[in-house]
C-alpha cells in the first residue's frame, strides 16, 4: 500500500504584466491558507502560485524557483535548496519541491519568478516553510498520562472524567534563544501553555483520527514566549473522541495522553530538549471536573490554580506523571487546520417563559459555545442547556438529541464579574437554557462562540431571490457548522460522525464555498485507514462507530471526493495514494454482491426521501422507494468509469481496459433487467431510477429523451414541482434537469417555499438545512436540524449553472474554464466569485429594460470559453466584444454565442 500523503500546498500570488525589477509583488504563502506553514512532515510540498494583473491576456510561458536554507541566501538569489531554473511551462499550481533532500526541521525560504507573454515579473517577496519531525528516531519524548480512574471520575453510563493538568519547570541556559519550536499532540483534545501564555488559538485539538493507526501532531514557533533561566510548560487534555466509554457502540481508545518535545536551539549552536516523560507532576483536581463532547463540560472556578502554568507554582502535592503506553498510530504532522474560533455572534433575545428559568436565542443556529459573563457570589452554579428549536410553550425542544445531555456548568468563585467559556465540548444549537444566573442575564452578559475548521472563505453567492439566497445562507452555516476534521452528519446529538453519504456530490458544492482541500485530503486518508483487509469500506470514517453495510452508494463517497480534488484543485495525488484501495474495493464488492452483472447490495435505499406521511422518517410506500439493486448497480457503473480514468491518469492502460469493459457489460445488463423499452422508465419509474441512469450514460441514446420526460412528467405529476428524491436523487436533481432543457423547472424546485423544499426549512425558521424534509414533524430519533446531506448538487446549481462558473471538461483547478450561465425567467441577477487555485474568478450578471448586463474576471494564466445569450449585439464600453486582446469566436448554438476568452476583466452588455 503506498504511503498516504496529505501534501502541502504552499501558494503566493504574483502581480504579472510588468518587467520592472522594482514592482511589488503580493505574496500569500499558506498550507491550507496556513502563513508561513510550520512543521510539515511531507518531503516533497508543491508550490502554487496566482498571476494577477490589470491587463487582459497574461499567460505564462516559464518559471523559476529558488528554495534557499536562509532568508540571507534566498536574497542573494543563491538556491542551495533547489533552483529550478527556467522552466518553460505554464503550470502555476502543483508544481513538486525537486531540490535536495529536506531533513526534519530544515527551514526552507522560497520565492518564484514567472516569465510572462508580456514581460518578466519580480521576484515574489520571500516565503518560509519549516519541516517537522520526519523520522521517529527524532521523537524523545514519551507517551505521558495517568491510565487510571479517580473517585470523582464515573466509568459507566454517562462517564464523568475530569481533565488532567500537566505541568513541567526547566531552565534555560544564559544565552541568546535563536529559536524554540514545540511539537505536541494531546489526547483526545490539548491545551498548552508556556509561563502562563496559551500557546497558539486552536480549539479541540488536534484533529480526529484513527489513533490506533495515525496521530496527528501540531507545531509551533515559541521563541518569543521563552526566557533565560526558569520556565514552565503546562498542558491540560481533554477527553474528546479518545476517551468515549459513554456509548458503548463508540469506540474508546483509553485515557487522555500526550505527547510533547520542546526545542530550543541557541544562538551560535547548542540546544535545550524538554520532552514528556515521568519526571512531569499531574493533577485531577483542577476546575474542569469533567469534559464530553456530547454531554457538556462542567467548570468549578473555586478549584482554579492560579500559576500552575509557571515556574514558581508549588506543586508538592501534585502526582507524579507516569509513562504509558502509545495510542499505537504512527505521529504524522498535522496539515488540515485546526479549529479555531471563526466568528463571534451576539444573541437576540432573552425570555423567561419560569420564574428563574431564561431563554436566550442566538438568532442563528450555530456551532460552538457561549462565552459568558457573571457576577455572583461563590458557590452560586449556572446551568446552561443548549437546543436547536423550542417547543411551543417556549421550552427547549431536546428530544432529538437523543442522549446527549449537551450541558454546560459554571461555579462562581467569587463575587467579582467572572468570565467564562469551555475549553473541551462544543454544541449545535440556537437557543440555551439558563439557570442558576444570579439575577436576570442581558443580552451583553453572553456571546456565541462560532467553530470550525480554520479555511478561507473562497465563494460569495447572491441572486435577486431572496429564498435562494437564503438557502445559500443556510447551506453556508450548516456546511461549516459540521467541519470539525472531519466532516460530520451533524453537530448536536450523541453522533457527529463522519458519514460518507452525506458528503459525496456535497462535497463539490462544498469547494465553491470554502477550501476544503485538505480536510478532504485527511478524510481520504481516515477512509483507507478504516477499510477492512478484504477490501471492505466503511460508511464512517474515521470508524467510530463499526459499520461495515457494504452498499455502494455511501463508499462511493471515496472515489467521488477523490475526483473532487483532481478536478477543483487540480490535485492528482489523493487518487494516486488511494487508487490501490479503490480497486480493492470494487473488487470485494463485485466478488461478494454481483449476480449476473447486477450488483444486488445496497443498504440505505434512496435515504430520507419526502415520506407520504408528514410523522414519518422514511417512505414506506413501494412506489417511493428506488429498487436495490437499481441504486447499486448504477453506482458501481459509476465507480467504473471514475477508476477507468483514475487508471488512465496513473499510467495503467490494463486496468483501464478492464474497467472499460465491465462497464460495458454491467450497462448492457442493467438494460436488460431494467429498462422498459415500452415505456422508457427504469424499474418502478422513480425519478431517482431514471435520474441516475441518466446521468451516469447508462440509457441507451434512443431512449434519453423519453427517460428524462418520465422524469419531468414524475416529478411535475405526482410530485407537483418539487423534490421528488431522497439523498441519493438529489444528487444529480438540479444538473438533470437543467442539462436535459429543465432548468426551469430546476429554478422552481430552488425556490418553492412549501413542503417538501429547502425554502420550506426556511418557512419553519430554519437557519441551517435540515436532516429530514419535513424535520419539523418527523419522529425525534432523526431529525437534525442541521445536516446538509440533503442539499445534494443545489450549491453546485448555484455556480456553475446560475452564475456560469465551471472547469472546462477535461480541464482542472479551472485552468480553462466555461463562462455559461442560466439566465432563468425569474431571476433578475446572480451574482458571484469564486477563488480557485489560479485565482478569482466572478461572475456577476442582470436583465435591465431589455438587456443584459454581464461582469466577469478571468484569472491570469487561465482562459475561458464564454458563452454569451444571443442578442442584437454584445458590446463593451459601446464597442463591439472579443474583437482584440487574444478573444476569438466559436460557434453560435442553443441561443448562446460562444468566444474564447483570454484572462482579464470583462464587461459585456447585449441588447435583446
Amino acid at each position: 500500500m503506498r504511503k498516504q500523503l496529505t501534501l502541502c500546498v504552499i501558494t503566493m500570488i504574483v502581480l504579472a504584466g510588468c518587467t520592472k525589477k522594482e514592482a511589488v509583488s503580493l505574496v500569500h504563502l499558506r498550507c491550507e491558507n496556513l502563513v508561513n506553514p510550520v512543521g510539515i512532515d511531507c518531503t516533497s510540498p508543491v508550490l502554487s502560485w496566482e498571476l494577477s494583473s490589470d491587463e487582459r491576456d497574461v499567460r505564462q510561458v516559464a518559471y523559476r524557483i529558488l528554495v534557499a536554507s536562509s532568508l540571507e541566501k534566498l536574497q542573494a538569489e543563491e538556491g542551495d535548496l533547489w533552483d529550478s531554473k527556467q522552466v518553460q511551462s505554464d503550470r502555476s499550481i502543483q508544481v513538486a519541491y525537486a531540490g535536495n533532500t529536506l531533513s526534519s526541521r530544515a527551514s526552507c525560504y522560497w520565492k518564484v519568478q514567472a516569465t510572462t507573454n508580456k514581460g518578466i515579473t519580480a521576484w515574489s517577496k520571500p516565503a518560509r516553510w519549516t519541516m517537522g519531525l520526519l523520522d521517529p528516531s527524532d521523537w524523545e519524548a514519551k507517551w505521558t498520562g495517568l491510565d487510571r480512574s479517580f473517585p470523582d471520575d464515573v466509568l459507566e453510563g454517562k462517564t464523568r472524567l475530569s481533565s488532567r493538568y500537566f505541568r513541567k519547570v526547566f531552565n534555560l541556559e544564559n544565552r541568546k534563544i535563536e529559536k524554540a519550536t514545540l511539537y505536541i499532540s494531546g489526547l483526545g483534545f490539548y491545551e498548552a501553555y508556556i509561563n502562563a501564555k496559551r500557546i497558539g488559538n486552536q480549539e479541540l485539538s488536534p484533529t480526529p483520527t484513527d489513533y490506533s493507526k495515525v496521530v496527528k501532531y501540531n507545531t509551533f514557533d515559541v521563541t518569543g514566549l521563552l526566557s533565560k533561566g526558569d520556565n514552565a510548560i503546562g498542558v491540560t487534555l481533554g477527553n474528546g473522541r479518545f476517551f468515549s466509554m459513554r456509548i458503548h457502540e463508540v469506540r474508546h481508545f483509553g485515557y487522555p495522553k500526550m505527547i510533547l518535545q520542546l526545542e530550543v536551539d541557541y544562538a551560535g549552536g547548542g540546544r535545550t530538549v524538554v520532552v514528556s516523560d515521568d519526571t512531569w507532576k499531574v493533577t485531577v483536581d483542577g476546575p474542569i471536573r469533567t469534559n464530553n463532547e456530547f454531554d457538556g463540560e462542567e467548570y468549578d472556578a473555586r478549584k482554579e490554580m492560579p500559576g500552575w502554568d509557571t515556574a514558581g507554582f508549588d506543586d508538592t502535592g501534585w502526582l507524579q506523571a507516569e509513562t504509558v503506553a502509545s495510542p499505537g498510530g504512527r505521529l504524522e504532522a498535522q496539515l488540515n487546520r485546526n479549529i479555531k474560533v471563526m466568528e463571534t455572534i451576539r444573541p437576540v433575545a432573552v425570555n423567561e417563559p419560569k420564574p428563574g428559568l431564561f431563554i436566550l436565542d442566538m438568532g442563528q443556529n450555530m456551532v460552538g459555545w457561549l462565552r459568558m459573563k457573571v457576577k455572583g457570589e461563590e458557590g452560586d452554579q449556572v446551568q446552561l442547556r443548549f437546543a436547536e428549536t423550542l417547543k411551543e410553550d417556549g421550552m427547549l425542544y431536546t428530544d432529538n438529541l437523543r442522549s446527549a445531555s449537551a450541558t454546560d456548568k459554571y461555579t462562581l468563585k467569587s463575587k467579582q464579574v467572572e468570565t467564562w467559556e469551555p475549553s473541551f465540548t462544543y454544541h449545535g444549537f440556537r437557543y440555551v437554557e439558563i439557570t442558576g444566573f444570579p439575577g436576570k442575564p442581558s443580552l451583553d452578559n453572553f456571546e456565541g462562540q462560532v467553530v470550525y475548521d480554520e479555511m478561507e472563505v473562497t465563494g460569495e453567492f447572491e441572486t435577486s431571490d431572496p429564498t435562494i439566497n437564503q438557502v445559500y445562507k443556510n447551506a453556508c452555516w450548516g456546511t461549516r457548522g459540521n467541519y470539525r476534521g472531519m466532516p460530520t452528519d451533524c453537530p448536536q446529538r450523541d453522533e457527529r460522525m463522519g458519514w460518507l453519504g452525506d458528503r459525496a456530490v456535497g462535497s463539490h458544492g462544498e469547494s465553491f464555498m470554502f477550501d476544503v482541500h485538505n480536510l478532504y485530503v485527511k478524510w481520504l486518508n481516515d477512509i483507507e485507514q478504516a477499510q477492512r483487509e478484504d477490501g471492505s469500506i466503511p460508511d464512517v470514517a474515521p470508524n467510530y462507530w463499526s459499520v461495515y453495510s457494504d452498499n455502494m452508494t455511501w463508499p462511493a463517497a471515496y472515489p467521488i471526493i477523490a475526483n473532487m480534488l483532481y478536478e477543483q484543485y487540480g490535485d492528482k495525488e489523493p487518487i494516486a495514494a488511494h487508487y490501490d484501495s479503490m480497486k480493492k474495493w470494487m473488487e470485494y464488492m463485485r466478488e461478494r454482491y454481483m449476480v449476473d452483472h447486477i450488483m444486488t447490495k445496497d443498504t440505505y435505499g434512496d435515504w430520507c426521501m419526502p415520506p407520504e406521511s408528514p410523522e414519518l422518517i422514511h417512505s414506506q410506500d413501494p412506489s417511493r422507494k428506488t429498487d436495490a439493486a437499481v441504486l447499486g448497480t448504477t453506482y458501481y457503473f459509476r465507480m467504473l468509469y471514475l477508476l477507468e480514468r483514475f487508471a488512465r491518469l496513473l499510467d495503467k492502460p490494463d486496468d483501464a481496459g478492464y474497467f472499460a469493459r465491465q462497464a460495458q457489460v454491467v450497462k448492457e445488463a442493467y438494460n436488460a433487467k431494467y429498462l422498459n423499452r415500452e415505456t422508457a422508465q427504469y424499474s418502478n419509474n422513480t425519478v431517482t431510477a431514471n435520474l441516475l441512469s441518466l446521468c451516469y450514460g447508462m440509457v441507451p441514446d434512443e431512449y434519453r429523451e423519453a427517460v428524462f420526460n418520465n422524469i419531468v412528467e414524475k416529478t411535475t405529476g405526482e410530485f407537483k414541482n418539487h423534490v421528488s428524491t431522497g439523498l441519493v436523487g438529489v444528487q444529480w436533481l438540479m444538473r438533470g434537469l437543467s442539462d436535459y432543457g429543465r432548468p426551469d423547472l430546476a429554478l422552481r424546485i430552488a425556490t418553492n417555499r412549501d413542503y417538501p423544499s429547502w425554502g420550506y426549512m426556511i418557512e419553519k425558521n430554519a437557519t441551517t438545512i435540515w436532516e429530514l424534509w419535513n424535520g419539523n414533524t418527523a419522529d425525534p430519533s432523526m431529525n437534525s436540524a442541521n445536516h446538509v446531506m440533503l442539499l445534494g448538487d443545489l450549491v453546485v446549481w448555484f455556480y456553475e449553472y446560475l452564475a456560469g462558473i465551471r472547469n472546462m471538461p477535461g480541464s482542472v483547478g479551472f485552468k480553462e474554464i466555461v463562462m455559461k450561465p442560466y439566465p432563468l425567467e425569474g431571476l433578475d441577477y446572480v451574482k458571484a466569485s469564486f477563488h480557485s487555485v489560479h485565482g478569482l474568478i466572478k461572475s456577476a450578471w442582470k436583465k435591465e429594460k431589455g438587456v443584459f448586463h454581464w461582469d466577469m474576471t478571468i484569472p491570469g494564466n487561465t482562459s475561458a470559453t464564454v458563452y454569451v445569450p444571443c442578442g442584437k449585439g454584445i458590446t463593451e464600453e459601446e464597442k463591439e466584444a472579443f474583437v482584440k486582446d487574444g478573444a476569438r469566436f466559436i460557434e453560435t448554438k442553443d441561443n448562446y454565442a460562444a468566444f474564447k476568452v483570454p484572462s482579464g476583466v470583462y464587461h459585456l452588455k447585449v441588447t435583446y
